[in-house]
């Protein structure tokens, strides 16, 4: 891969010399539950509209120097896993979400939902403006949702806003909303909505209809393989497993990295419990192709 195509990726630490015996990751950060009032005071979150449609929400920006020391980096795995960037594929799955409502095929309302990855939480925020009643956000950094999540959920939440998304009566939540860090082999431990078992197409007698995440979101997940087991099998812990159904927004292709969204389809095509469908592709022509698709328990 040129000099140039990996500065563009941000993927700073494939820079390494190929001749040097790669260090091991470090150990993944504890597992914790970061409260609203934990929100930080020290880092200053700028905060800019964006428009998706006749959909307008807002988005914080912080410094990742000021909050991890790290300039010009996206991704540094083990460490920093990009929670402070908004990615493309947050803003794809915002609009297929949207387009899943007015068409009639996805309701939030009553719904218990699970964002991983969540960075700016935007996913997440629009479930709690569609009535949702429990939305949880996970980040592998609890710097990032003290600094970037906590306060961008809050100014989207905030009754002072313009009620651009729904009429005024509606614009604020009742939803239980709950933020937790850590890695996606551990957090599991934490989450509140989870199985005890693990998904078994024969096995109907030990599941209650209320276990589980009835919607899990994700976006920009799937960029490394390395992490598929661990993130399918969190999955399939948090899904609900009589009518859970995920969605993900990804690259078809991650160059430099190899993951993508048929890497990780292969993952669960072969794991046999869930279907998948194409939601919507995206070929701008500004990036790689992007796409967003709906798995659902069999």
């Amino acid at each position: 891969m040129a000099a140039s195509e990996k500065k563009i990726l941000g993927l700073s630490f494939l820079d390494s010399n190929e001749d040097e015996t790669p260090l091991p990751p470090p150990p993944p950060p504890p597992c914790v539950e970061v409260l609203p009032s934990e929100v930080s005071s020290s880092v200053k979150c700028n905060v800019e509209p964006i428009n998706l449609g006749e959909l307008t929400l807002l988005k914080g920006r912080v410094s990742t120097k000021e909050v991890f020391g790290l300039p010009n980096s996206d991704l540094v795995p083990g460490v920093y896993e990009g929670g402070l960037k908004l990615w493309e594929g947050s803003l794809d799955l915002v609009k297929a979400l949207r387009s899943e409502v007015q068409n009639g095929n996805l309701l939030f309302e009553r719904k218990k939902v699970l964002e991983l990855g969540c960075g700016h939480g935007l996913p997440g925020i629009f479930s709690c403006l569609e009535d949702a009643a429990v939305v949880h956000f996970q980040d592998f950094n609890a710097e990032v949702l003290r600094c970037l999540t906590i306060p961008n959920v809050n100014v989207n939440l905030s009754k002072k806003l313009q009620p651009t998304v729904t009429n005024e009566s509606k614009f604020h939540t009742e939803a239980e909303v709950r933020f937790f860090a850590g890695d996606w082999s551990q957090i599991h431990q934490l989450l509140p909505c989870v199985n005890d078992n693990e998904m078994d197409p024969n096995c109907d007698s030990g599941h209650s209809p209320t276990s589980g995440y009835d919607i899990i979101l994700m976006a920009e997940t799937v960029y490394s393989i390395s992490a598929y087991q661990s993130l399918y099998e969190l999955i399939k812990k948090c899904i609900s497993h009589r009518r859970g159904v995920v969605y993900l927004a990804a690259k078809k292709h991650y160059f430099g990295v190899g993951g993508g969204t048929r890497r990780f389809l292969s993952v669960v095509e072969n794991d046999g419990n869930m279907d998948a469908c194409l939601v919507s592709e995206v070929a701008d022509g500004s990036s790689n192709v992007r796409e967003v698709w709906k798995l659902s328990v069999k």
